[in-house]
């Protein structure tokens, strides 16, 4: 069943259908929350939330836009509410444990790809918050400009920028691991 069908069948209440648009959606719901949180708790709350508030929104979901596009929309907004109201400054505390790399038994190598990973969340944590999401979206998820601007809420021109100047900063920061 395609998710039109399904979001029609839950805006009637069908608590069914969207417990399956949840299941569909919810793995890349949270990896674009915990990319752009930094951690899994506030990822997985951020997320909880966007989906109960979607629940409620549903009779006002625009049949234009696709359900993936709108629920990045809620999520990234909601993790953007969430950094603007955190601390200003980033502890390194905050930035989390890369996962462990098999290099192939190496030691030297998996430790190099773990300190490159971990250079890499700390300069995302870094970017500015609209910067970060429109670069994860892109990146991480695939989204075309168009559909990034539909979840941002910004002109095409405006996502192409943040992205630009997103992965320029990136460069400069990720300079000495190339």
């Amino acid at each position: 069943m395609d998710d039109r069908l399904l979001v029609v069948r839950a805006s009637e209440g069908d608590d069914d259908a969207f417990a399956v648009l949840v299941h569909r959606h919810s793995g890349r719901l949270l990896a674009l929350a915990y990319h752009m949180l930094g951690n899994l708790p506030d990822a997985e709350e951020a997320v909880q939330d966007a989906l109960i508030s979607a629940w409620r929104r549903l009779p006002e979901f625009r049949k234009d836009a696709t359900f993936r596009t709108w629920m990045y929309r809620i999520v990234t907004n909601r993790c953007l509410n969430v950094r603007r109201a955190r601390a200003p400054s980033v502890s390194l505390d905050s930035v989390p444990e890369p996962a462990a790399h098999d290099a192939g038994g190496e030691p030297a190598r998996a430790a190099e790809s773990a300190a490159a990973t971990a250079a890499l969340a700390l300069a995302l944590g870094n970017l500015r918050p609209s910067q970060r999401a429109c670069w994860v979206l892109r990146e991480l998820h695939g989204l075309s400009y168009e559909e990034i601007a539909q979840v941002v809420g910004e002109s095409e021109p405006t996502v192409r920028g943040r992205i630009f100047r997103a992965r320029r900063t990136l460069m400069k920061e990720m300079a000495s691991w190339s």
